[in-house]
């Protein structure tokens, strides 16, 4: 799978790493150097390390240096909202780039390129215990006694509702049976022990031995198992087809040497280094992209009514389809 339509370490580092003087703003780094400040999602930064790396061997990206922040998406989102200086932002779902864009951080043209601002693609999947020792095929199986389901908290996490939506849309057909998607969502989250603020963390848990089942990026579980860590992890046959977005800000110091950056990270390089990191894709032809396979029941965002729609429908704390349950086993619906 590639194009749009194509579609982690799980080592136990700290979500925020600086290079140079931390994670401040863009500022010349002396000797002519620039500095760009990359504000990404938590999962990405194995392949975002890498590709930093492989850009300042380039002409372009010789000159320049990086200040990095991992985190959530939604606390990414909102810190740069909040005047967190940010050249280039990756995040986990349109949602938190929109929120930038509402807000004069980034521009409202960031997604009209052929790619639609989307740098990589993913799938959800449901990672295991090495063996499957629970025996988790389904979506069906996440509901048995006695099957811990770990997945962040939706209302801090991209990665979790990106969660909740493929198994949202796989019972729901797709959205057409609203009553028994939501009854799944009901059934499930009484089976999650603990909902840790952001994908990373969640993996972190996971990787400490909480849980049977890790509901996770595929990405995620490719890496886990390229890092000899004891899991397996199946692709339903009905899941939902991430996208991830990134952008240049409006108030970035240096535009045009972002720029070139947002540029290199389309290449075939930085997207070969994303399929090495197990992310499917956004171009095509990129070495590495045919060995993904394509679930049959396979949806996208737009099959459930687009962002708008699903975020008021599922993620409005005052009111919602994951307020209400998460209200029904006592989590803050608070971001």
């Amino acid at each position: 799978m590639s194009g749009r339509k194509a579609g982690l370490a799980l080592g136990l580092a700290a979500v925020v790493v600086g290079a140079a003087a931390g994670c401040g703003g863009s500022a010349d780094a002396g000797g002519g150097k620039v500095r760009l400040s990359l504000v990404a999602y938590s999962t990405p930064q194995a392949a975002y390390e890498a590709i930093i790396k492989e850009y300042q061997k380039t002409p372009e990206g010789k000159k320049v240096t990086f200040t990095k922040s991992y985190g959530s998406s939604g606390e990414q989102s909102r810190a740069v909202a909040s005047g967190l200086k940010a050249d280039v932002v990756a995040l986990s779902l349109e949602p938190d780039m929109t929120r930038l864009v509402d807000g004069g951080h980034v521009a409202g043209d960031w997604n009209t390129g052929p790619d639609k601002g989307m740098v990589t693609d993913s799938v959800v999947v449901l990672a295991t215990r090495k063996g499957n020792p629970k025996n988790v095929k389904t979506w069906d199986d996440l509901l048995k006694p006695g099957v811990e389901v770990i997945t962040p908290n939706p209302f801090t996490s991209g990665g979790a509702r990106w969660n909740v939506l493929a198994g949202y849309g796989a019972k729901a057909n797709k959205g057409t049976d609203k009553a028994a998607g939501t009854a799944y969502l009901h059934s499930l989250f009484k089976n999650v022990p603990v909902q840790d603020s952001s994908a990373r963390k969640s993996l972190q848990t996971f990787a400490g031995g909480k849980g049977d089942v890790l509901l996770a990026y595929e990405n995620e579980a490719i890496f886990a198992k390229q890092s000899n860590q004891p899991i397996d992890y199946t692709v339903p046959d009905s899941t939902i087809l991430i996208e991830n977005p990134v952008a240049v800000t409006k108030k970035s110091a240096h535009p045009k040497e972002a720029q070139a950056f947002l540029k290199f990270l389309y290449g075939k390089k930085a997207q070969e280094i994303f399929v090495k990191n197990g992310y499917r894709p956004a171009v095509d032809g990129v070495p590495g992209a045919e060995k993904f396979p394509r679930p049959a029941g396979l949806f996208t965002i737009n099959d459930l009514g687009g962002w708008k729609t699903v975020s008021d429908e599922f993620f409005d704390p005052k009111g919602s389809i994951m307020a209400e349950v998460e209200k029904s086993i006592g989590v803050s619906v608070e971001g």
